[in-house]
């Protein structure tokens, strides 16, 4: 049977870790039991996950039940490192979802939830901590069945060695015309143990019923159950190890030595040392040469010759594979949810380190955590990146010490903003300093909200060769661009070639990347730009002596509500809220409800700036100041080349 890879999900301090440890224990994948409060749990094994008692990073254990080979992935729980639990979560054949009976359901219990159901990850739920003062697993089973699914199945004391209680057979019957038949025919099938247990494992599997059991982790009550149950349920099936390699890239690490270690899960056929594995990076595709295999168990790694599929896997030899990143047979990319709101300034003494040094180190993380964006402002002589919260700050901060040796604080967090156009314009960029010559004319578009910048070409190949249009499209990607209201990246704009021009003899290798800049950067120019801001989906639930006052102060930050959904005790309020006004607001909930308010926030994307003005204003952007961002043209006379301001260089443009 090929190996099953499990992620284990919570919000934070539902104790998800602690049942991790049980679950090693149990398969004697540990000898002893640690605790986060002991600083000696299995899977939080680096310094800063023991120090702070939260997951940073999701680790892989490796464990075995009955002839079966599980992956243990242990994700972090905080919404500051929600963009390692996503990158984690598309790789599971089954989830996890721990949460705790006195809490219940969470803010972030919701996010990962509609994560798994996004994906459709068949996914079980743990109610854990029923030992605690305040637990009621009916009230949580309640929570379950009206924020997350109604399809949440009670399997504790009803699923025994294979054997089936009668609600739970009322349950799958419930779901399916042709078992309700069954069900209710009373033939063969209707008392046949074996058969009922297929179907909840095929109901598991399509993601339509989702197992719940209930225990506490830290005195070991109900996890040897349900790891019994969690075995009779699930089951794996990948392609033949004779179908080409196929694999997905989920993390990317670099051990002491600063060696790139690329982990992959293999989705078809086997890989071997010294194989060849191809994959796209931008536009092109890139074939390197496998070097070496681990298998990663904690911090025990073991040199293999090859892996098969359902293997989780680190390989040495890819330079350029990033998470998400589809391999061999698998050619897609990924595209995440949890998106950084927020933007900082790394800070550090010039005297004593080298900007080189750091911005070196800063591409290193960049490069295991995507979502940071690093971004060196050459203008300002600053390293920005893109951030969660402030939570991820202190422990970047740590890393940055701990692996780098380097002493660097942030700046505070502030909002990143973005910015797009409202309507079409044509862009022109000309460049003809003295044996230089490129044109080109582009047309800027309004594009989807969250497209970012998109690329298609009308141009001829005749009158602009495809290896010059190429070049258009790269450098075009190259880098973020600034807007020209607050110098935020530009984004949801459609760029359309029109037309360009090169000289046989004097067209140069950066000609075309100054002619793109100018001609996008002149098209802003003319347009109307426009400021967007970051906004959360909400939901709010509070008792409905509360009601008034959360809609009140849902208008006060500048966001809409849908009509509440009222019971005879609570309301439950959603829609959409700017960030820069809300991202404080659960600690004002909390505080006002006294710890009852339930609220959800989850990223919506980017949307018209609610207070644009200000935020122009505050930003004090000057558009001319920026140098690497111009919207002049270079034209020639007399053998030397002038420039042309944006408002005057259409007219003595070549190619109109």
């Amino acid at each position: 049977m090929n190996p099953i890879t499990i992620g284990l999900f919570a919000h934070v301090d539902a104790g998800k870790t602690t049942f991790a440890e049980q679950l090693l224990y149990h398969t004697n994948s540990i000898r002893e039991r640690g605790r986060v409060d002991h600083k000696d749990a299995y899977l939080d094994s680096h310094e800063i996950e023991r120090a702070r008692g939260i997951t940073v990073f999701a680790d892989q254990a490796v464990m075995a039940y009955k002839g079966t080979t599980y992956y243990l992935i242990d994700t972090p729980g905080h919404v500051d490192f929600s963009p390692e639990m996503e990158r984690a979560l598309q790789i599971m054949d089954y989830a996890i979802l721990v949460v705790s009976a006195v809490e219940g359901v969470q803010g972030h219990t919701e996010t990962v939830w509609q994560l798994l159901h996004k994906h459709r990850i068949p996914t079980f739920f743990f109610v854990n901590k029923i030992d605690r003062v305040g637990a009621d697993v009916n009230r949580v089973l309640e929570e379950i069945r009206m924020h997350l699914t109604p399809d949440a199945c009670l399997i504790t004391d009803r699923l025994s060695g294979g054997s089936l209680g009668g609600t739970l057979i009322e349950m799958i019957a419930e779901r399916d015309e042709r078992l309700l038949e069954t069900f209710l025919g009373g033939g063969t099938n209707a008392q046949d143990q074996a058969f009922w247990l297929r179907e909840l494992q095929r109901m598991v599997r399509e993601h339509r019923l989702f197992p719940c059991a209930s225990g506490s982790a830290l005195q070991d009550v109900g996890v040897l159950p349900f790891l019994e149950q969690l075995h009779e349920l699930t089951s794996s099936s990948y392609a033949d190890e004779d179908a080409a390699f196929g694999g997905r890239v989920y993390k990317i690490r670099h051990d002491q030595s600063g060696v790139r270690l690329t982990y992959i899960k293999a989705l078809s056929g086997t890989l071997k040392v010294r194989d060849e594995l191809c994959y796209q990076s931008g536009d092109e595709q890139i074939c390197e040469k496998i070097t070496r295999l681990f298998l990663v168990n904690g911090t025990k790694t073991q040199a293999v010759d090859q892996v098969r599929a359902g293997d989780l896997f680190a390989a040495v030899g890819l330079s350029a594979a990033n998470a998400g990143q589809g391999l061999g047979s698998f050619t897609d990319r990924l595209v995440y949810d949890m998106v950084p709101t927020l933007t900082s300034r790394v800070n550090f003494a010039a005297d004593k380190l080298n900007v080189k040094d750091v911005l070196r180190a800063f591409q290193l993380l960049d490069a295991e955590d995507p979502s940071l964006n690093v971004i060196w402002e050459e203008s300002l002589q600053e390293i920005h990146i893109h951030v969660m919260g402030l939570i991820q700050l202190e422990v970047l901060q740590q890393l940055a010490k701990e692996r780098f040796q380097l002493d660097v604080t942030f700046g505070s967090p502030e909002i990143l903003y973005k910015e797009t156009i409202a309507s079409p314009v044509r862009g022109y960029g000309h460049f003809e300093p003295l044996r230089h010559y490129a044109e080109v004319h582009l047309l800027l578009e309004p594009g989807e909200r969250g497209s970012g910048i998109t690329y298609e070409t009308v141009c001829h190949p005749n009158v602009l060769s495809i290896g010059n249009q190429n070049l258009v499209r790269t450098h075009l990607f190259e880098r973020e661009h600034h807007g020209l209201l607050t110098g935020m990246p530009l984004t949801d704009v459609l760029v359309t070639l029109l037309v360009g021009a090169g000289h046989n003899e004097h067209t140069h290798g950066g000609d075309f990347r100054e002619a793109t800049f100018r001609a996008l950067r002149q098209g802003l120019e003319k347009a109307e730009n426009e400021l967007l801001e970051p906004f959360y989906e909400y939901k709010i639930k509070v008792e409905i002596d509360y009601l008034g006052k959360v809609l009140s102060d849902i208008q006060r930050a500048s966001g809409q509500f849908e009509p509440p959904h009222t019971t005879t005790t609570h309301a439950i309020v959603t829609g959409k809220v700017p960030v820069a006004t809300f991202m404080d607001y659960s600690t004002e909930l909390a505080s006002f409800t006294h710890g009852k308010g339930i609220i959800h926030l989850a990223f919506a994307g980017y949307d018209r700036c609610h207070n644009e003005q200000e935020i122009i204003e505050r930003k004090a952007y000057r558009k001319d100041a920026d140098p690497l961002y111009t919207s002049s043209s270079i034209f020639c006379a007399k053998g030397a080349g002038y420039t042309v301001p944006w408002d005057e260089a259409e007219a003595k443009m070549h190619l109109l």
